[in-house]
């Protein structure tokens, strides 16, 4: 029988909502009761510079760890032209030291091309190498297919070399 585990992204997904507007108290409570409904893997939300409210949410964790749920720091694989020890994203992530991370990455051909401006051999070293460099880091890593089924349509080999990297 498999094993299904649940894993929640009120937190990230949650605040990006029209209208809400999570402070570090919301989140915290809103952690605390999933972690209380024993929910095992938690999107905290990504601690980026520019977003204080979470990475004081993550550093809050920190020292007042979940009891049951897995916290999972949110952010993306590394920018075309930087290596992952010097990319900004990824630096931020290990700064609140999280179990886990959940990298986004582009599997759709076309989003490489105009959105990221590299080639689709960089983008798929960016992703190989991005989760290398958290699993080496000793995290839990997840790769989020950006747009994989509208990548799948267009260019199925490519989509599907995009997960192989991860």
């Amino acid at each position: 029988m498999a094993e299904i585990l649940l894993y929640d992204t009120t937190l990230r997904d949650g605040g990006q909502t029209e209208g809400i507007s999570f402070s570090v108290e919301d989140k915290l409570k809103i952690a605390r009761r999933l972690d209380e409904m024993e929910i095992p893997y938690l999107e905290g939300g990504w601690p980026a510079p520019q977003n204080r409210t979470d990475v004081e949410f993550f550093l809050r964790l920190k020292q007042e760890p979940l009891r049951n749920s897995k916290l999972v720091a949110f952010g993306s694989t590394r920018r075309a032209n930087l290596s992952v020890k010097e990319d900004p994203v990824l630096l931020a992530l290990l700064e609140v030291s999280p179990p886990a991370v959940a990298l986004v990455g582009k599997t759709w051909d076309l989003h490489v091309l105009e959105a990221l401006k590299t080639t689709l051999e960089n983008n798929l070293l960016m992703i190989a190498e991005s989760i290398a460099f958290m699993k080496d880091q000793g995290l839990e890593v997840f790769f989020d297919a950006e747009h994989f089924f509208d990548g799948y349509a267009d260019n199925p080999e490519y989509a599907l070399r995009g997960l192989q990297e991860a």
